[in-house]
């Protein structure tokens, strides 16, 4: 499991996955929430827009998993 900080109290999911360096566009970030490949917390998300905050879990397809710090 990988840490990701951020510094405000919330950030939207394409955004931390682009700047996690998950995905390289907003746009990449999209496709990937939109198939269904993101999951926060254990739930699959597909809202591009999902506010993500300090402490919640980012698993891609079973194969990275990030923590918000």
């Amino acid at each position: 499991m990988r840490e990701v900080k951020i510094k405000t109290n919330i950030i939207k999911l394409d955004q931390l996955l682009k700047f996690a360096g998950i995905t390289q566009t907003g746009g990449e970030s999209k496709n990937i929430i939109n198939m269904g490949m993101v999951s926060v917390n254990g739930n699959i998300v597909k809202e591009r827009g999902k506010k993500i905050k300090k402490g919640d879990i980012i698993e891609i397809e079973n194969t990275e998993r990030l923590i918000v710090v």
